[in-house]
């Protein structure tokens, strides 16, 4: 457990293979009767219906949400096949949860209703924290869903003046089965939303180290539903998408598509448009949604270190001196890091500035779905 004191945030972390045996060694260092609420991040590789009933043992009604990942960030690292925690201290944090199911059939005024009624319920919970309270949104959604644009959307709106910061789940880079955790169950085609309180100042934060290059594609052909792309410039998405990026279809994978990642530019700024798959019929599939006209840039990439130490000086500033971020880091900036053989220095830095979360299939930033982005929320002292 990493705590200087017993107000901390209070971070676990176990690789232990037994379902039971690790939630039993996780929860023993975080103390839950202690706790407000937990959020934990869980490989796909463990059985979740056992790891599930052994959670709820642990945590005797409890609030603890959480998802399956792509790749945890511990507190001592990058790392793959845990099961990492964080619990927030009852005498600093409230947290209060709702979650959202089927999402095929997701009703935007219900959802809206149910989410005002979260915010009303989390000021209640924390009257006895003071008046002066700081809050933000943590939201955890099927990373499979295909939803997620039009749930961030809906909630932020109901949300009003708190922040909204998360992560899609993911299943390591299988793309079959993700899941998200609340109310004692791992959870498909759900999300999830809890608002955490506090007494201590919190910042919801999204970086991305890629630029915008010289290179341009219109999207020609587009199942908006699907994220599939057909067309690029009105030929053959993958073969188009290829010839721009230098290489040939058959090099196409994931390392082309984490260092040079299509950006749309939007409100003034440029997203990334990150790309899931090649797929047999010449297509690609994004992990965001993708329209025709669209008008997309090749980006590229800048000094992934260099970006991280700005963003955790500025963040350290304006919180007042950093407790711990949750951070919610896109599986291909891990690929991105890999490949230019950062890994070890970039899970140092993770450490340093107590960086404890999860490698996603996208980002959440507000009412935005974005990709290949280093997001969060930093928490002060």
């Amino acid at each position: 457990m990493t705590q200087d004191d017993e107000t901390a945030i209070r971070t676990a972390s176990t690789s232990i293979d037994d379902p039971v045996q690790a939630a039993r060694a996780l929860f023993r260092e975080l103390d839950p009767p202690t706790l407000a609420g937990v959020l934990l991040f869980c490989s796909s590789r463990y059985r979740l219906d056992a790891l599930a009933a052994a959670i709820t043992d642990c945590t005797e009604g409890l609030t603890v949400i959480g998802c399956t990942s792509s790749g945890e960030i511990t507190p001592e690292g990058i790392a793959e096949g845990t099961i990492t925690a964080i619990g927030f201290p009852a005498s600093h944090f409230t947290l209060n949860a709702m979650r959202f199911e089927d999402l095929d059939h997701f009703d935007e005024d219900e959802a809206q209703c149910s989410v005002r009624a979260l915010v009303a319920a989390a000021r209640e919970t924390s009257r006895a924290l003071g008046e002066q309270l700081h809050r933000a949104a943590i939201f955890l959604v099927d990373g499979l869903s295909h939803r997620e644009e039009m749930l961030t959307v809906t909630v932020q709106d109901a949300l009003g003046e708190i922040p909204l910061i998360g992560g899609s789940s993911g299943d390591g880079l299988d793309f079959k089965e993700t899941f998200v955790f609340h109310d004692g169950a791992f959870r498909r085609d759900a999300a999830l939303v809890a608002i955490l309180s506090s007494t201590r100042p919190m910042k919801v934060f999204r970086s991305q180290h890629y630029q915008p290059g010289t290179v341009k594609m219109v999207i020609t052909g587009a199942d908006p539903v699907g994220r599939v792309v057909s067309e690029i410039n009105a030929e053959p998405a993958a073969a188009e998408y290829a010839r721009l990026t230098g290489v040939t279809v058959d090099q196409l994978g994931i390392g082309v598509f984490s260092s040079r990642p299509p950006m749309v530019r939007a409100g003034g700024q440029y997203y990334v448009r990150s790309i899931q798959s090649a797929n047999a019929d010449g297509s690609l599939t994004f992990y965001c949604a993708i329209d025709e006209g669209v008008v997309l840039t090749l980006g590229e990439g800048r000094d992934i270190v260099a970006g991280l130490e700005t963003l955790f000086a500025d963040l350290d500033a304006q919180v007042g001196g950093i407790d711990r971020i949750i951070g919610f880091d896109c599986v291909l900036n891990k690929v991105e890091v890999e490949q230019h053989q950062l890994t070890r220095r970039v899970s140092q830095m993770y450490v340093e500035q107590r960086v404890t979360g999860f490698n996603t299939y996208g980002e959440q930033f507000h009412a935005l779905h974005v990709n290949q982005t280093f997001s969060g929320l930093a928490i002060g002292k």
